[in-house]
């Protein structure tokens, strides 16, 4: 029953609003199923999210960097973006830099907003990835361990590299 009335709201949702992709209205749904969970049921989307992602951030700060880690034994930045979209926003996100890359929509640096995934070539071949807080700040896995981080510092400006939107 409960799938019947999942796949009427899709339907209409879709008639109504043109080509609607099936990752967005899961994303959505799992944003509105979230909200309602929390005491705080007034909460906007961006202040849910901003919630949701520093309390992420304060379960896992000051965690070790380890190339190749998953866990709080030590962790690397493509795993902390992956662990925080699933844990925060039960979204599987891919593994791997290279993978992430590709997901979600392409935004402009001047367009970030807090949950936004960004992307740094910090070398020929090595690639990093943050998420965005908001505030001109990023939090992720450096090599000094999980972080926040300001965009302005002269390394990730010089080092930046694309944006991308998984949550919509």
């Amino acid at each position: 029953m409960r799938l019947k009335k999942f796949i009427l709201l899709i339907s209409i949702i879709t008639l109504f609003s043109g080509c609607i992709s099936n990752r967005s209205n899961e994303i959505a749904e799992t944003l509105s199923n979230h909200k309602t969970k929390t005491t705080q049921q007034t909460l906007t989307d961006t202040e849910y999210i901003q919630e949701s992602l520093m309390s992420f951030y304060n379960e896992w700060k000051n965690v070790k960097y380890k190339f190749g880690g998953e866990s709080k034994k030590g962790i690397d930045c493509s795993a902390f973006a992956q662990r925080l979209f699933k844990e925060k926003f039960n979204l599987d996100i891919p593994r791997t830099t290279t993978n992430q890359v590709k997901i979600g929509e392409k935004i402009d640096k001047s367009e970030l907003e807090e949950g936004d995934l960004i992307f740094f070539k910090t070398s020929k071949i090595d690639r990093h990835v943050g998420i965005y807080v908001g505030d001109g700040r990023f939090m992720h896995a450096s090599i000094k361990g999980v972080k926040l981080t300001s965009l302005d510092k002269p390394f990730y400006i010089k080092t930046y590299w694309t944006s991308r939107r998984v949550i919509f």
